[in-house]
């Protein structure tokens, strides 16, 4: 998949948050991955991390990205948080979406999960439902720091 190239705004902000262009957290984000899948496991749900997924632990695993104007919006980079029955509902919208999803993060205010598909779109598990996030990572985070409102992840459907 190609990947869209990010804005300025979007480098300066990651850089700002301690992201860097090389950046890989290496075998940590192994570890990261195998904490989830066991999670899924004992709450009975196979989740298998495509390719895209592990590549974006790797680049932007354990990174705190908080929103520059919106006091309180922080996306945090780490796959490990969920709760109880959170597998069988990112089953349900990866079985909607046609595509596999795993958790890459999740959103601070509300424990949102952030999910990332096989194609690398990026995709919002909240309390309320499903929402696509953006086509990629670059897409995404341009969309967190406009404050575009998320669409509702059926209209991706299959």
């Amino acid at each position: 998949m190609a990947f869209n190239q990010p804005a300025p705004e979007v480098i300066a902000w990651l850089t700002a948050n301690g992201w860097t262009p090389s950046r890989d957290i290496g075998e940590r984000a192994v570890e990261l991955v195998e904490v989830r899948v066991r999670d899924a496991e004992r709450q009975g749900v196979a989740l298998s991390p495509s390719p895209a997924a592990i590549r974006v632990i790797h680049a932007y695993g354990l990174l705190r990205l908080t929103h520059p104007k919106a006091a309180g919006e922080t996306w945090v980079m780490k796959p490990t948080l969920g709760y109880e029955g959170d597998a069988a509902l990112i089953r349900e919208l990866a079985s909607g979406l046609g595509v596999g999803l795993f958790p890459v993060g999740y959103e601070e205010s509300e424990r949102g999960l952030i999910l990332v598909d096989e194609t690398g779109r990026w995709f919002h598990l909240h309390h309320t439902g499903g929402y696509f996030l953006g086509a990629d990572e670059y897409d995404a985070f341009s969309r967190f720091l406009s404050g575009a409102e998320a669409p509702d992840a059926e209209g991706y459907f299959v």
